[in-house]
C-alpha cells in the first residue's frame, strides 16, 4: 500500500496536472476563442454548461497542485473570464447550505473526500497556496452534512520530502 501515493504522483506527472500553473500562451479576454484555450491548456477536467449558453472549462491541478483554472466561454466560444478558483475570494464564498455540486462548480475537483461516521460529516479538501506559511501546504476543507455545507476549515500540512507538491 505504500506504493499508492508514489504511483499517484507518477500518474499525475504523466497526465500533466501536477505542473498546471498558467496558460502556455497568452489569452485575451473578449478576443481569445475556445480553440486558443484548448491549445493553451489542453482538454479540461470538466465542462460546466452555463445558463447563458456558454460553458466553463475546469482545469484542476488536484490532487497535488494548488490551483484550479476556471475558463468561462461565451456561447460563441469567446473567452469571458479566466480565474484561479482556489484563491481566497472563491474559497470564502463557500457558505452553509450550498450543495456538493455548487461547491464543485465554485472550487473545481477536490483533492480527497473522507466520511466521518461518528459526526456524519463528509469532508472534501483542496490543496491551496498558503498566504504566508512558508513551505507549508495549506488545505481548505468543506464539511458537508445531510447533503449541504455545514462549515469550512483549513489545515496545515507540514512538509515531507518524500511527497513534493507542485504549483
Amino acid at each position: 500500500m505504500r506504493r499508492l501515493p508514489f504511483l499517484l504522483l507518477i500518474l499525475s506527472a504523466l497526465t500533466g496536472c501536477a505542473g498546471l500553473r498558467s496558460p502556455k500562451q497568452p489569452l485575451v479576454v473578449g478576443v481569445s476563442q475556445q480553440a486558443d484555450v484548448l491549445a493553451s491548456f489542453g482538454p479540461p477536467v470538466r465542462r460546466w454548461l452555463n445558463a447563458d449558453g456558454g460553458q466553463t472549462l475546469e482545469y484542476s491541478a488536484q490532487p497535488f497542485g494548488r490551483h484550479c483554472w476556471m475558463v468561462t466561454l461565451a456561447g460563441d466560444g469567446r473567452l469571458l473570464r479566466l480565474e484561479d478558483s482556489l484563491l481566497p475570494a472563491s474559497r470564502f464564498s463557500i457558505a452553509p447550505g450550498l450543495t456538493p455540486e455548487q461547491v464543485s462548480r465554485l472550487l473545481g475537483r477536490e483533492r480527497s473526500r473522507v466520511f466521518y461516521r461518528f459526526s456524519g460529516e463528509d469532508v472534501w479538501d483542496w490543496n491551496v497556496a498558503p498566504d504566508s506559511m512558508g513551505d507549508y501546504l495549506l488545505r481548505f476543507n468543506v464539511h458537508f452534512k445531510d447533503g449541504v455545507v455545514l462549515r469550512t476549515s483549513q489545515s496545515t500540512v507540514f512538509p515531507d520530502r518524500r511527497f513534493p507538491f507542485g504549483d
